[in-house]
C-alpha cells in the first residue's frame, strides 16, 4: 500500500477573499515540481472536494525580499499578483516567525512593501504599496460591446489587467457581465472585471468577478483598480473607502497607491491527495 502524502497548508482570508498558503519547501519534500503548481491548487481550492479557496499562494526563498510568492487561481491558472492573497502571506511571515515586522514580498508585479500597523494574531492589518496604475488615456472610456448591447469601460493594470463598470446599482446582471467581459477578445489574456457604485467623493462601492475564480467577496488589486479608476475619471478623490459584500479596506494615493486592509489566519492542516 503506497503511504499518504500529506501537504502542510494555513488558510487564511483578507476581506472575506480566501487563499491556502503553501510553502514550495513542502513541495519539493513530496517530489512534486513547479508544472504541479496549477493542478494543485485547482485540486485544493475546490470547495466540496478540496479545502476550498480562491486561490493558493505559494512562497519560495528570495534573496531580494523576505520571500516569493507565485498566486495560481483556482481554475489552475497563474495571476501576477493577488493584494488580498500577499497581504494573507505577509500574515503567514509574520504569524510563523513570531515577530510583528515589516515585509517586503516579491511578486511577478514586483516587489511590494507591507507595513505592519496592528499585529493581534490571527489578525493583522497592513499597509501594502500597490505601486501606480498603467493606462492609456483611449483607455479611461473604452466602450466595449456584449452580447446585451455596448457599454463603457475603464481599462488600466495594476500589476494585474483590469476593467472597470461605473453603475447606479447592482440590479444589473454584473456576474454575467463580467464572466463576458473577461474572455472578451479584448483581453487577450483574459481580465478582471470590477463593477462601480460611487457612493460619494470618498466612498465606492464594488463587486468582484475575478480572472480565474469568478465572483469574489473582495479582491484587494480590484479594489485598487476600482478607485485608481475613479479618481482618473474625476468621479472621487483620494483617499478611497472601498466597501466591499465582506468588508471594508482603505486606499489613498500619494508617491503610489497605498492599499489598507486586514488579513486573518483561519485554520493550518494536512492535505490529502492521491494524484494530481
Amino acid at each position: 500500500m503506497d503511504a499518504m502524502k500529506t501537504l502542510p497548508f494555513t488558510k487564511a482570508e483578507a476581506v472575506g477573499n480566501d487563499f491556502l498558503v503553501v510553502d514550495w519547501n513542502d513541495l519539493q519534500a513530496l517530489g512534486l515540481v513547479e508544472a504541479d503548481l496549477g493542478p494543485l491548487a485547482k485540486q485544493m481550492c475546490d470547495r466540496h472536494h478540496g479545502v476550498g479557496a480562491d486561490g493558493v499562494e505559494y512562497v519560495f526563498e528570495s534573496t531580494e525580499a523576505d520571500a516569493h510568492v507565485r498566486l495560481f487561481n483556482s481554475d489552475a491558472s497563474e495571476a501576477e499578483i493577488s493584494g488580498n492573497g500577499t497581504r494573507c502571506v505577509a500574515a503567514w511571515l509574520v504569524d510563523r516567525r513570531g515577530e510583528c515586522q515589516e515585509i517586503k514580498l516579491s511578486t511577478a508585479a514586483g516587489i511590494k512593501p507591507l507595513q505592519l500597523l496592528e499585529c493581534t494574531p490571527p489578525r493583522f492589518l497592513f499597509d501594502m504599496g500597490m505601486g501606480l496604475p498603467k493606462y492609456q488615456e483611449s483607455d479611461l472610456k473604452r466602450p466595449l460591446q456584449l452580447s446585451h448591447g455596448a457599454v463603457d469601460a475603464t481599462i488600466l493594470n495594476v500589476g494585474n489587467p483590469q476593467c472597470v463598470l461605473f453603475t447606479n446599482h447592482f440590479g444589473i446582471e454584473w456576474r454575467r457581465w463580467g464572466a463576458e467581459i473577461e474572455t472578451l477578445p479584448e483581453f487577450p489574456h483574459r481580465t478582471n472585471v470590477s463593477f462601480v457604485r460611487i457612493v460619494d467623493e470618498h466612498t465606492i462601492d464594488v463587486r468582484f468577478w475575478e480572472r480565474g475564480a469568478g465572483e469574489t467577496l473582495s479582491s484587494g488589486t480590484g479594489a485598487t483598480g476600482a478607485a485608481a479608476a475613479a479618481i482618473l475619471t474625476g468621479r472621487i478623490k483620494s483617499p478611497v473607502r472601498v466597501e466591499t459584500s465582506a468588508g471594508q479596506m482603505d486606499l489613498r494615493w500619494d508617491d503610489q497607491i497605498y492599499l489598507r486592509g486586514p488579513a486573518r489566519l483561519i485554520a493550518r492542516g494536512d492535505y490529502l491527495f492521491e494524484k494530481l
